[in-house]
């Protein structure tokens, strides 16, 4: 990978951008995509838009979701312990021992999820995975007046877990869920800006809010834009590791490419358009089928405003929703070229609809 988008991977990924609590990870976006787009700006909740080639026809918006998922301080005991809550899809049996940070107002408190050692659960017989509401941090305070000199009820938690290499071209990360996809949004509008070729339609990358807390920031921001056709990318769960099962989830590989999702919010045109591109540019794809919906901003977008003819691209990702998720770079650096290709297929006004 190019040295000055990996160390914006990088960046993007170790800055935390809670549900709720994007902005220091919008700021990281818009600086990086500002020099590729005609203009920049961000809306009343945060979501964040680049566009290139204002005024063309038809709009594009190439979107992915910013936030993390994470905890917020729920409760501080007497003794300074903070109970949490959960903040999106966190799970909490592999949050225990962790290591976290406290994003306070005046600045991150550092701290670490208790853990009862095991000599001291000996009469245990059938010990059970941990609720959220049982889970405590321990800041290194003693009572609840020092513990509230530092945090309040409502900041955000993230583990404390950082970008790194491991091998073959594979990364590891919290929260590549979904930093990978605002990054690959806003490296499609440097491969657009730096080819120089004459775009027809006006692309608007977007970077939206809220997405592990209810697909939030993308119904604002799609009816706000009103695209004529979306591009949405988000990461799916790879499934080339031990104890998960093919048949149910079926076969996505690590070093296989990106994936495209079919039917439901999928449109049909959109996506052959994609798999068309993709044989030209000799991007390998790999394929997944969908029941009722997809579980990521592509389910509220198609249906905004009476529709919008909109397709998932997604990277697949060993280990989801933990501090340890793995993804492959390769794969990853494929998607922008994906969507700078889509982007330069389109024609002038050109509009997707469902031959029948």
């Amino acid at each position: 990978m190019r040295e000055a988008s990996l160390n914006f991977l990088r960046n993007l990924v170790n800055t935390p951008s809670p549900a709720g609590h994007e902005v220091a990870g919008q700021r990281v976006w818009l600086d990086y995509v500002k020099p590729y787009a005609d203009e920049t700006y961000s809306d009343a909740y945060g979501n964040c838009v680049a566009v290139l080639n204002k005024g063309g026809s038809p709009r594009i918006m190439l979107a992915a979701h910013a936030d993390e998922i994470a905890m917020a301080v729920n409760y501080i005991t007497d003794d300074g312990y903070i109970y949490v809550l959960k903040v999106g899809g966190i799970d909490a049996a592999i949050t225990k021992a962790q290591r976290v940070v406290i994003h306070s107002r005046t600045g991150p408190v550092s701290g670490v999820v208790g853990n009862v050692a095991p000599h001291l659960k000996h009469d245990e017989k059938d010990p059970k995975p941990p609720k959220m509401h049982e889970l405590f941090i321990d800041i290194g305070v003693s009572s609840r007046p020092e513990a509230q000199a530092l945090v309040r009820v409502g900041d955000p938690i993230t583990v404390n877990a950082q970008f790194d290499l491991l091998r073959n071209d594979l990364a590891v990360a919290r929260a590549f869920d979904n930093r990978i996809g605002t990054f690959a949004v806003a490296e499609t509008l440097r491969l657009l800006k730096e080819s120089g070729v004459k775009l027809h339609a006006e692309v608007c990358a977007v970077s939206n809010v809220q997405e592990e807390v209810g697909l939030l920031g993308a119904r604002q921001i799609a009816y706000s834009l009103n695209p004529d056709a979306a591009l949405v990318v988000d990461v799916t769960h790879a499934t080339d590791y031990p104890t998960v099962s093919k048949h149910q989830f079926g076969d996505i590989k690590l070093g296989g490419g990106p994936t495209l999702t079919h039917a439901g919010c999928n449109h049909p045109e959109v996506v052959a358009r994609l798999e068309t591109v993709a044989a030209e540019q000799k991007i390998s794809l790999q394929h997944k089928a969908m029941s009722g919906s997809s579980g990521t901003d592509t389910d509220v977008i198609f249906w905004t405003r009476g529709g919008i003819a909109s397709a998932l691209i997604s990277l697949p990702n060993r280990y989801m929703h933990s501090p340890v998720e793995v993804v492959n770079l390769k794969d990853l650096e494929k998607i922008p070229e994906l969507m700078a290709a889509f982007a330069r297929s389109i024609q002038p006004g050109e509009q997707f609809k469902v031959k029948i």
